[in-house]
């Protein structure tokens, strides 16, 4: 069972074929037998898994059913959940049970999921291989053996779905934190509009940049996730009024006469990939072009500086939200001398080196003397890309572009931090301008792992960034089956 995608669970637990029970229990099973040796969840709900398969089941016997009704999946340990543990894996939230529900999470309870779990990720979602985590690395599942990344930050999401120890989960995108790990784990994961989705709830880290967003097997059950997150919510004040409506499977985009401008960014030409991603890219594009779609360059000037504005932005906006951790209201408190004392020694003891290395620079540029100079120009290359996005759709219609420069590394890899910021190079510009992006698998590379493409689009276009995502899944015909990929 847990080879099967949400659409087709949906249609089987309709028919009566299994029951949101023998789902759950399959999905528990699982998770028993690999979930400590893959380390992508941080806690798990075994008790409240069941009671919410009982109720979806309940539900299918009366058919008052409810659109996601008994789908087992994970949410990331960032959204709040009601009396369930939520850490942001850190050991300053280590044992932080909040009294109420984020929205994203109880969007999901209201449409039927079944929880069964958190999962794991990078300490308040800053860093690229989940490695930051509090509780240890999640692995990924494909060539387990190796111990290679899951990515970051919404590592043991895709950890997790990939393995077959979730069905689909919740990821959040700062600067590709869902996007990334969905490449190189074999999945879709998409980054909705900046505003699509509520963040009310959900632990902060970059406010004007974190986006929730779905993680699936499938451009369809990325759809039918992304469609419960969406919408309107009154409790935060960057929500967009806007909806999302995904009924059924994603229609196609090309064919039958269907004009479409994709286009490819010039600046991304000479930025060195891998020979695989090269040529998985190219041959994507081609299949584009052959389904009727014109491919256009297009120009977005200051994107390759859209690295060093991103980490200004964000360990500013970081050294901000993170000040409330201080001891005196919740998580963890470690006793000074006195107040100032003990702040300092929680704050030393609670964060770990990336975060309190985010918090130092993010400081810095938020300083009388250095606002100016660093946090006001990353601001204006900020406005500068998305005028450059704005400006290229109005060439095209949807561009295209790699999700990452190679396959998954080896969480071994001993990397300097501007290194790690480095592979963060294709995805954080769609964050700065606030766009769509949804990388989708695009093909294997020669050692046989999984690499993925974005499809981007302008503010509001999710759906159609989702329709040409589902012409380059069924072009790199991709078997990422959890059996498939472990091989049990």
């Amino acid at each position: 069972m847990i080879d099967l995608t949400i659409t087709q669970a949906l249609e089987k637990l309709k028919s009566r074929e299994i029951s949101a029970t023998e789902l759950t229990r399959a999905y528990l099973d699982r998770i028993e037998k690999y979930g400590a040796d893959l380390n992508c969840y941080i806690t798990t709900t075994p008790e409240r898994a069941l009671s919410d398969a009982a109720a979806a089941d309940a539900r299918y016997a009366t058919g008052n059913t409810l659109p996601l009704d008994g789908m087992p999946i994970g949410m990331k340990d960032l959204f709040a959940t009601r009396g369930i543990r939520t850490t942001a894996a850190s050991r300053m939230l280590e044992n932080f049970i909040p009294e109420y529900e984020s929205t994203i999470s109880q969007k999901f309870i209201n449409s039927g999921t079944v929880l069964l779990g958190k999962t794991n990720l990078d300490e308040f979602a800053m860093g690229t291989f989940s490695k930051t985590s509090y509780f240890g690395a999640p692995v990924n599942p494909w060539q387990m053996e190796k111990r290679l990344t899951a990515g970051g930050s919404s590592g043991g999401a895709t950890s997790a779905i990939a393995s077959g120890l979730a069905i689909g989960g919740t990821g959040t995108d700062t600067g590709g934190s869902i996007r990334f790990p969905a490449a190189i784990t074999g999945l879709v994961g998409m980054k909705p509009t900046y505003g699509l989705c509520s963040r009310w709830g959900c632990v902060a880290f970059a406010s004007s940049l974190d986006t929730p967003g779905p993680i699936a097997r499938t451009v369809d059950d990325a759809a039918l996730l992304l469609a419960t997150m969406a919408g309107h919510d009154p409790k935060e004040s960057t929500s967009a009024k806007a909806e999302f409506y995904a009924h059924s499977a994603v229609s196609p985009i090309l064919g039958e006469g269907k004009k479409l401008r994709v286009g490819v960014i010039k600046e991304f030409a000479n930025v060195e990939i891998s020979a695989d991603m090269k040529r998985i890219f190219e041959a994507r594009v081609a299949d584009l072009k052959s389904m009727g779609a014109e491919i256009v360059e297009v120009s977005i000037p200051n994107i390759l500086d859209a690295l060093a504005a991103y980490y200004i932005i964000a360990p500013a906006e970081a050294s901000s939200n993170l000040a409330r951790y201080d001891g005196m209201k919740y998580g963890l408190r470690v006793d000074g001398t006195d107040l100032i004392d003990t702040y300092k020694k929680t704050r030393a003891a609670g964060f770990g080196d990336e975060v309190k290395r985010r918090m130092i620079i993010g400081t810095a540029v938020l300083s009388s003397e250095s606002y100016d100079v660093y946090f006001m120009q990353a601001a204006r290359v900020r406005r500068m890309i998305a005028d450059s996005f704005t400006t290229a759709f109005n060439q095209c219609d949807l561009i295209v572009c790699p999700s990452s420069a190679g396959t998954a590394m080896p969480l071994s890899s001993d990397l300097t931090p501007l290194e790690y910021y480095a592979l963060d190079l294709f995805t954080v510009a769609m964050n700065l301008a606030g766009v769509p992006a949804c990388s989708v698998p695009a093909g294997l590379a020669d050692n046989g792992l999984p690499l993925g493409i974005q499809v981007v689009g302008a503010r509001f276009d999710d759906m159609r960034v989702l329709q040409l995502a589902k012409h380059i899944e069924a072009a790199a015909e991709i078997d990422n089956r959890p059996t498939k990929i472990m091989g049990k």
